[in-house]
């Protein structure tokens, strides 16, 4: 996971989402629902359409836990796809392997989850995988590796989930800890409050 110069809490205040997938980040957010800083109650500065495609490039950048270049390139990849570069880029992000082992409620944030896929805690159709930027293709299944099963960290992330999985492209079996990457999302399936086409001006400068 990319690694942050500024407190994750911080950032989270600063675009006013819990971008990082934690529930303490919902806790603050609650107690502190304005800006970071001395004047974050009261200051509140009108961003330029620049600024407010750069913030967007940001908040999708630290929500997946990406560096800039990796992030550029994801966004280059997307440009070569068919159909919109925006939403192939964020079908990409989504198809992360680290992505999907948070979707399935196996963490209970992205970068813990990218901590259990590259700790070897995660299989991917069956063998162990430890790369978290692992693009997940349609019918693979993910689960939990038979001695991580018991740690605290995943039953205390699965206890999150109430029924069944609300993501019509994953399903998952919660005894078994398996889930199944049935497709890849299209953008009404993804539950992202982002303008992903800010991103895509931004880049077409």
């Amino acid at each position: 996971m990319a690694k942050l110069s500024t407190a994750k809490g911080k950032l989270v205040r600063k675009f006013g989402e819990n971008i990082f997938g934690n529930p303490k980040y919902d806790r603050l957010l609650n107690r502190k629902p304005y800006n970071p800083g001395q004047h974050g109650q009261t200051r509140r500065s009108k961003l330029s359409n620049y600024g407010l495609q750069l913030r967007e490039k940001q908040k999708i950048k630290f929500m997946y836990g990406l560096l800039e270049k990796q992030f550029r390139l994801t966004f280059g990849k997307a440009e070569k796809m068919k159909g919109e570069t925006g939403t192939n880029m964020l079908q990409l992000l989504e198809s992360r392997l680290d992505n999907v082992v948070y979707r399935l409620g196996f963490a209970s944030s992205r970068p813990a989850a990218r901590q259990l896929v590259s700790h070897k805690h995660i299989l991917l159709n069956g063998q162990c995988v430890n790369i978290p930027s692992l693009i997940v293709k349609s019918g693979d299944e993910i689960s939990v590796r038979d001695k991580s099963k018991k740690m605290d960290v995943i039953i205390d992330s699965m206890k999150r989930i109430k029924g069944d999985i609300q993501l019509e492209w994953l399903s998952l079996d919660k005894a078994k800890m398996l889930g199944t990457f049935n497709s890849v999302p299209e953008r009404d399936e993804m539950q992202l409050t982002v303008n992903e086409q800010l991103v895509v001006e931004l880049y077409s400068k």
